[in-house]
């Protein structure tokens, strides 16, 4: 069992890492120009901040995917124990871990956006 779930976080982490890579040819444009004329803001326009928070947001995601992951397994573990104490422990624990984690991203999220947020509204003086 640890095999799949070290197989299925890999695979998660490789599908996270590949996926933009493969979208970007699609994607790609030589010229700032191009930008434009779909009515884009150019890139070196936007606010560094706006962007950490973007990053934030795909981490906290990709984090929060493999805490349900982690709980699913849990649940998984649960229901196919067929009674065995040993797997019933190793599963409760695999669905606290999931929810602790769950938690923690989300706090995490809370903190980032709240310190983002009241920076902003402190060097724009509106709050």
């Amino acid at each position: 069992m640890k095999k799949i779930f070290k197989n299925v976080v890999v695979f998660a982490i490789v599908a996270f890492l590949l996926v933009p890579v493969l979208s970007f040819p699609a994607h790609a444009q030589i010229g700032m120009e191009y930008a434009t004329n779909f009515g884009l803001q150019n890139a070196s326009a936007s606010d560094p901040r706006d962007m950490a928070v973007q990053i934030v947001k795909y981490l906290m995601t990709f984090l929060g995917i493999i805490a349900v992951v982690v709980i699913l397994l849990g649940g998984f573990k649960w229901m196919t124990a067929a009674g065995n104490e040993d797997k019933l422990a190793e599963a409760k624990q695999l669905i606290i871990a999931g929810v602790i984690g769950l938690i923690i991203i989300l706090a995490a999220f809370a903190i980032v956006t709240f310190v983002v947020g009241m920076t902003k509204n402190a060097l724009t003086g509106t709050f």
